[in-house]
């Protein structure tokens, strides 16, 4: 089974969500980079761009595939994460870590509450068979 963080929350789209105030640290989770493959480049926004719940934020190429990535919260992104530009092997080694995405701060933090635990997730990840 995949690593699955308790601190964390989750989406459907496989991003992780770590919650500071009204500031949320978006990934990708350790399931969605292990069915990608190695990554060789991340597509990121600019800080002051905002995104709707859902939205399309960026991409991660592997050399597999180019998969979308959503933001699973609304809000004003206030940092990406400039180090995978030159590292984007960390999203596969460090996804809850180093592998980091984006900071946004969420027009309503509220929103989190939505979002699957860490148990969830992992039944979630069960009946996708």
């Amino acid at each position: 089974m995949s690593n699955i963080p308790e601190n964390l929350k989750y989406s459907k789209d496989h991003e992780w969500v770590s919650v500071d105030g009204d500031v949320a640290t978006i990934g990708i989770t350790d399931y969605a980079q292990s069915s990608l493959g190695d990554v060789v480049y991340v597509d990121f926004p600019r800080a002051g761009d905002k995104f709707a719940t859902h939205e399309a934020f960026g991409s991660v190429e592997s050399v597999k595939a180019v998969s979308e990535i959503f933001t699973p919260v609304a809000g004003e992104v206030t940092e990406v994460n400039e180090g995978l530009n030159d590292a984007p092997e960390s999203v596969n080694n460090e996804p809850y870590g180093e592998g980091w995405m984006v900071k946004v701060k969420m027009d309503n933090p509220g929103e989190t509450d939505a979002l699957m635990t860490s148990a969830e997730y992992e039944d979630y990840l069960s009946s996708q068979g």
